[in-house]
């Protein structure tokens, strides 16, 4: 069976779709076969990255590895019994459509709290969350004191992958992995970084979760994107010489795969 990996966060702005789209090409990368969904049916922000990657190979005519998008299939209304939900189905028929051909399905969910993010996150083999390193942020996962020292109970997103976790041990499928991934990084601020660290720690022991680095804040993922490129695509595209801002970044992907933990992957980009 494939393994599914979900990217989720009920709060916009994370960069999910661009953390989707890395993990999507550099498995790619690595000789996997990658089925990818977007959930975000109103915004489609990583269908939008999937569509302009398309139509910068076409017209470049260059054949780089790439994730295959596809969208829900519809479903008649009509054709629904008592009790059925017409995106429980739509999303079931992805997921049965792809698995045959595919080792990896990522599924990319929207910033905020939907019927198909909800039973997208119980699919979950690994659940990654990507977190910008601020305590607004932070709050999606627990409630902490005015100092950001002392937790105060789990907020609505912990809740529901909780739910999510409840689930598939009722169907008797393997536990989530869940990993927290500290995004947006900057190199100022080190006093809100030792206690965003100091708080991640101690939910992480409290809730189950792994936390990851993520990208530090750079330039160069907003260049990318008009194009649907990843950094482990410059070179093909061009670039002969790699800036000291885009190897650490590679670097920093090459670190989160790893953390990933996937199974059968070797990474060695």
């Amino acid at each position: 069976m494939a393994h599914i990996i979900v990217v989720g966060n009920e709060k916009g702005g994370a960069g999910k779709s661009t953390l989707s789209m890395h993990i999507g090409t550099a498995l790619s990368r690595l000789g996997k076969r990658v089925g990818v969904l977007d959930l975000d049916l109103r915004q489609k922000s990583f269908s939008r990255y999937v569509q302009n990657r398309a139509e910068f190979l076409a017209e470049t005519g260059l054949d780089l590895p790439s994730p295959k998008y596809h969208d829900l299939p519809e479903v008649d209304p009509a054709t629904l019994q008592e009790g059925e939900n017409i995106y429980d189905l739509r999303l079931s028929a992805a997921i049965a459509a792809l698995e045959p051909e595919n080792d990896f399905i990522l599924i990319d969910c929207p910033g905020s709290h939907t019927r198909l993010s909800q039973v997208a996150h119980s699919l979950a083999d690994t659940l990654v969350t990507p977190l910008n390193d601020s305590f607004v942020d932070f709050d999606l996962l627990a409630h902490v004191d005015g100092d950001g020292e002392k937790i105060l109970g789990p907020s609505v997103y912990s809740e529901m992958v909780w739910n999510a976790r409840q689930l598939r041990a009722q169907a008797g499928l393997k536990p989530i992995d869940w990993i927290v991934m500290r995004n947006r990084m900057g190199a100022q601020q080190m006093v809100n970084k030792e206690k965003m660290g100091k708080a991640l720690d101690a939910l992480s022991k409290r809730i189950g979760f792994r936390v990851a680095p993520g990208f530090s804040e750079r330039v160069v993922f907003r260049e990318l994107f008009p194009r649907g490129l990843t950094l482990l695509d410059l070179r093909d595209v061009g670039v002969k010489q790699l800036n000291i801002s885009n190897v650490a970044a590679r670097q920093e992907l090459r670190e989160l795969v790893k953390s990933l933990n996937l199974p059968n992957v070797e990474v060695d980009f």
